[in-house]
């Protein structure tokens, strides 16, 4: 019962992150273009896109969670209930994490907490890369197709990464709009930085794609 539980949320987290993705990505594409729109009401849309990038946040790490857990209940991965609930645990805890890092982001602590953020998402991706080539794990009974799923999951990461490095010229530009005011080399800027950022957004849509075409094919 518990499994199917799991795999039901599972699915449906999938949906969730996709939705908040284009909720996203459509409401910046609106204050990227908008520059008819005043720039108060702008940057009020901005803070609204901030908060509703949470959403995928935790999105991703729900998916983990879920993920691990699956594959250590089918007994996949070994540990039994007890690993399973330490997975169950350490995801609580990160989602905990991830809330306190956006919430105290403008705080003087949220400069450490993002580098902590970071610090550990790359830390993650590397044991994800380690774990799909079988350099962890490698007597573990995983099968090709969850192998593959992992090696997506840690490309996932890896755009949301590249999402983050895209959006360091928007965040400059529009700090200076807010102290000077707009203007049409600002204004581009901020266009520019919308459509590079939107392409790697596709890239990572394209990794979730493989990853569903990958659960349902499961090739051995």
């Amino acid at each position: 019962m518990l499994l199917t539980v799991l795999l039901v949320a599972h699915i449906a987290v999938l949906g969730y992150w996709l939705g908040s993705e284009l909720v996203i990505n459509s409401t910046y594409r609106y204050v990227s273009y908008g520059r008819h729109v005043p720039f108060a009401e702008r940057s009020r849309l901005m803070e609204h896109v901030m908060h509703v990038d949470q959403h995928v946040r935790y999105a991703l790490v729900l998916q983990a969670g879920l993920g691990f857990s699956l594959a250590t209940g089918y007994g996949m991965i070994p540990g039994g209930e007890p690993l399973l609930w330490a997975i169950g645990t350490a995801t609580v805890a990160w989602l905990g994490f991830v809330e306190a890092v956006h919430r105290l982001r403008h705080g003087a602590i949220g400069k450490t907490l993002g580098a902590i953020d970071r610090g550990s998402r790359y830390v993650f991706m590397a044991a994800l890369l380690a774990l799909a080539c079988g350099l962890l794990g490698g007597a573990w009974e995983l099968p090709l197709w969850l192998r593959l799923k992992i090696g997506l999951f840690a490309g996932v990461m890896a755009s949301g990464v590249g999402i983050r490095l895209a959006l360091i010229s928007h965040f400059r530009t529009w700090a200076v709009m807010a102290s000077e005011g707009p203007s049409d080399t600002s204004n581009a800027i901020i266009e520019r930085t919308y459509v590079r950022a939107t392409a790697v957004l596709v890239l990572l849509w394209l990794f979730i794609a493989a990853i569903v075409v990958v659960s349902v094919w499961k090739p051995m």
